[in-house]
């Protein structure tokens, strides 16, 4: 028989609208999911994936198509007809289901394509899996070969390496200019959204401080506190400016609230050092003038649009370097699978061939009383080299790539074990897993 199937079943942001993965019958945590899974009486080890864009489960299994409807059963209870799973649920077997996890691990399946978070969330559902001992030896090879696959697409393309997001264009640009971050700080001047991101991201790449200017000063002062920075009023904006590195305008102004003017005597009082202004108001809050003024740096909405549509072009081109990787990984990794398949059946072709060879040699030394212990020693080498080359084709026939899809790799294996008679001779009766 041929070995368990590897099966991949899962939902997520780009197959599965929300209002179907709301209804997912998950409850928090890992625990009690991979309790309720060992009661699926088919699955032989199993590893559960749960983010806020995807839910995977990752199994082998000798019945896919029961262990199918029973771990949907789980994932969804009868929140969800089965008709609407079959539509929104992916399932992938063997290779396939191998690809798709170094899709995931490497980030190429993202929502952002080159984060990093998933590895992460990956490493921590395998700690739960190993924890449980739910992992076996297949999917503790599998899910550290996926670590591996992402950290050579990492370390081998620049994936990760350009923005494209609006928020993170705005820090990818702020290091063009200032080079490091450490000990910079940046000014918000509104509350809007965008900006609120965009100084998470600053502060996250080493941004010290944070200053919130905004015409409602209480609103100021909340916003300040998450950053743990101070707030000011509108009215302040142009004596701040001395003291701050970069400013993110996002105010609802119908006109614009900085001018060349204005800027000016703050620039000389700065003795010019660098100014990076980021207006993401519709519309602009600054004028686009003061881009004019030396060691002044302006970036409007579209100016970051067009670094992140920049960014993603060659995050693309990146992908298919990336994609190259998971290719030849997954067909490694598979080769190695098939490996493990045939090898039962090598090693009870092997051991018959031995005990055949030593019991005919010792026949033959029987009646040779007259050989010296160098003779014995050079017959019983002999014979173990006819043994090893009369072996040599049926191991190559079981280990070949099946170039002939009519003959598969299980129906190879028990060619051999009928013609060898391995099953009468105390060798498995089929091959189970590996």
């Amino acid at each position: 028989m041929p070995r368990d199937v590897i099966v991949l079943l899962g939902v997520n942001h780009k197959t599965t609208p929300l209002e179907v993965r709301e209804k997912m019958a998950l409850s928090g945590g890992y625990e009690q999911p991979l309790k309720d899974l060992a009661a699926i009486g088919g699955l032989k080890e199993y590893y559960l994936l749960s983010t806020c864009n995807r839910v995977e489960v990752l199994y082998t299994t000798d019945r896919p198509a029961e262990t199918r409807k029973e771990v949907l059963e789980l994932l969804f209870g009868r929140a969800v007809p089965p008709k609407e799973l079959d539509r929104y649920v992916y399932q992938y077997e063997n290779e396939d289901a191998i690809q798709h996890l170094f899709m995931v691990a490497s980030s190429l399946d993202s929502m952002i394509v080159g984060e990093a978070q998933i590895l992460g969330q990956l490493k921590e559902a395998y700690r739960h899996a190993a924890d449980k001992n739910t992992s076996g030896l297949i999917l503790n090879k599998l899910l550290h070969k996926a670590f591996f696959v992402a950290k050579r697409v990492r370390t081998e393309t620049r994936i990760g390496a350009s923005a494209v997001s609006i928020s993170y264009a705005a820090v990818e640009l702020a290091r063009k200019i200032f080079g490091q971050l450490d000990n910079k700080t940046v000014m918000l001047v509104g509350a809007g959204e965008m900006a609120e991101l965009a100084a998470e991201h600053l502060v996250g790449n080493g941004v010290t401080s944070v200053v919130v200017v905004n015409r409602t000063l209480e609103r100021a002062v909340n916003l300040a506190r998450r950053f743990n920075g101070r707030a000011a009023s509108l009215e302040e904006l142009v004596d701040q400016l001395q003291h701050v590195d970069i400013i993110i305008s996002s105010t609802g102004a119908t006109g614009t609230i900085l001018s060349k003017k204005d800027l000016k005597p703050v620039m000389r009082e700065r003795r010019n050092r660098p100014l990076f202004f980021i207006d993401i108001a519709v519309p602009r809050d600054l004028d686009q003038d003061i881009n004019e003024l030396d060691n002044v740096y302006l970036y409007d909405i579209d100016d970051l649009q067009n670094v992140v549509e920049m960014n993603r072009a060659e995050r693309d081109r990146e992908a298919v370097k990336a994609e190259r990787i998971v290719e030849e990984e997954t067909l490694k990794f598979s080769t190695w699978l098939d490996s493990m398949e045939v090898t039962p059946t090598i090693v009870d072709l092997r051991r018959m061939a031995d005990e055949i060879c030593r019991v005919e040699v010792e026949k033959t030394l029987g009646k040779l009383k007259h050989f010296t212990p160098k003779e014995q020693k050079s017959l019983e080498k002999m014979a173990s080299a006819i043994v090893s080359k009369m072996l040599h084709n049926p191991v190559q026939y079981l280990k070949a790539d099946n170039a002939d899809h009519s003959i598969h790799r299980h129906g190879r294996i028990n060619t051999v074990r009928e013609i060898f008679h391995l099953n009468e001779n105390g060798g498995k009766e089929t091959e189970g897993n590996p």
